[in-house]
């Protein structure tokens, strides 16, 4: 059985940085990310690494302070979250598609989650 294990969030204020990682158990992947659910808003997707092996990002905001990285096995990612803004706090998620998903923002793509991990950052 497939399981996404994910750990490093937390509280920080705002400026601060958090390494979120995830660790999973079965096969190699076609590829893993991460998404997140603000407080009362849907979920919306972060990260997460293209069929070239480069990460597509949701927002080009992101780029400049999320950075993905993933072990040379290909089943764990962290994800490096500098400058962090009041509007990152959210319960980020770590996923995984054993195909190559037709679209990457879209949650239905990834067959396996994690329980999600908590990010609060304080004003």
């Amino acid at each position: 059985q497939v399981q996404l294990v994910e750990s490093g969030g937390g509280l920080v204020q705002a400026g601060g940085s958090l390494r979120l990682s995830c660790s999973a158990s079965g096969p190699t992947f076609a590829t893993m990310g991460w998404f997140r659910q603000p407080p009362g808003k849907e979920r919306e997707f972060v990260v997460a690494f293209g069929r070239n092996g480069r990460p597509i990002y949701y927002k080009e905001s992101m780029r400049d302070r999320f950075i993905i990285s993933k072990d040379n096995a290909g089943n764990a990612v962290s994800l490096q979250m500098n400058g962090l803004l009041p509007e990152d706090t959210a319960l980020y998620y770590c996923v995984a598609a054993s195909k190559t998903p037709g679209s990457y923002h879209v949650g239905g793509w990834y067959e396996y989650w994690g329980q999600g991990t908590q990010v609060t950052v304080s004003s």
